[in-house]
């Protein structure tokens, strides 16, 4: 993801060596000019050693065709019934038709649309199972056990009662019953989820949308999705519809982390029962130093805060090594990428 972003020691948060919060530059998401557009020493009107050449330019516009004519050839696919039924669903393609999605229209958007449906129904089945299989909480030990037979531990009634054994009678008496206990803990608590939208973290959002509306069906859980870019907008009503989340989201654009922490702040009202999961790989150049400030101040007040890189399904992620240093020094590493260690640390605080 996002290659040629890394940084070794020394590396500020832009991921240039040396460059700290207050050299940054603008928050656009490849940390060039707005509007995307990069400016090579050198190249351009006049200038001289380029770091292009002809063959280099040329190659960047065939990608550029390229692109453009997948992208038409797809809306054509899309807007045939027949064809669009034989397309399987995959992260790639829920990607172009996210990209895309403003675009298209009539047979070709419900297509597009039947197809998200599609992959977010069979995703939410996988995550499903990984939540279910880690949603039991821990016995609560203050509920006394409910003196029933099904409830009986017998091992442990046995190991208790051993002194009561009679070699003469060959027969063990038993003075006292022990039994398991099953009443689970079950704390309100309030899950606020903060996402990157930004091009490069497309698997993370399709995920994390999908996990954030598994987790608002558990009881006692209080979810809130945020989604930003260079705005924030609070998915929220939406939480239980992973497809009505991602139809309102906008790929792209640059980066404005303080703006989206802003919006999160007034949900937190018990710190110390909240947990703010922020899925991002922290490209946000300028803003870095005032994002990092804020996070730390939400963490000292008890939120709990889990930093999340990129999450996928393979588990790869990228995230801008002064953020991750900093929050490790915080005590919130950044969690490795893959989605089942995001379920397990979150049920470790909702249980």
């Amino acid at each position: 993801l996002c290659g040629g972003r890394g940084g070794g020691p020394g590396t500020g948060p832009t991921g240039r060596p040396g460059a700290g919060p207050e050299s940054a530059g603008s928050g656009d998401r490849d940390g060039g000019e707005p509007g995307g557009i990069t400016t090579t020493p050198g190249f351009g009107p006049g200038g001289a050693g380029s770091g292009f050449d002809a063959g280099d330019i040329e190659r960047i516009l065939r990608d550029i065709e390229g692109d453009l004519v997948k992208r038409m050839r797809l809306r054509e696919v899309l807007a045939d019934p027949r064809l669009a039924a034989r397309l399987t669903p995959s992260m790639s393609l829920i990607e172009q038709l996210l990209r895309d999605k403003s675009n298209l229209s009539g047979v070709a958007l419900a297509n597009a649309k039947r197809l998200i449906r599609r992959y977010v129904d069979e995703v939410a089945e996988v995550l499903r199972t990984q939540v279910r299989q880690t949603s039991v909480g821990s016995p609560d030990r203050s509920v006394p056990p409910k003196r029933v037979f099904r409830n009986l531990d017998l091992d442990r009634t046995i190991w208790k009662n051993l002194t009561n054994w009679s070699p003469d009678d060959e027969r063990l008496y038993v003075d006292r019953l022990f039994y398991k206990h099953t009443a689970k803990r079950t704390t309100p608590a309030r899950l606020v989820v903060v996402v990157d939208q930004s091009g490069s973290m497309v698997d993370s959002m399709v995920n994390c949308t999908i996990l954030a509306s598994i987790f608002a069906g558990l009881p006692k859980v209080d979810v809130h999705l945020i989604a930003y870019d260079t705005r924030a907008i609070d998915l929220t009503p939406w939480v239980h519809d992973p497809f009505e989340v991602l139809l309102r989201t906008r790929l792209g654009g640059g980066n404005d982390g303080p703006v989206a922490l802003a919006m999160a702040r007034p949900k937190i009202t018990d710190p110390r029962n909240t947990v703010l999961v922020w899925i991002s790989d922290f490209y946000e150049f300028d803003r870095s130093q005032p994002l990092f400030d804020g996070l730390q101040a939400v963490h000292r007040s008890g939120v709990k805060v889990i930093p999340v890189g990129s999450v996928t399904s393979s588990g790869s992620q990228h995230v801008n090594p002064w953020f991750r240093q900093r929050f490790k020094t915080m005590g919130t590493p950044v969690i490795s990428g893959r989605i089942g260690r995001l379920v397990s640390e979150l049920k470790n605080f909702l249980d």
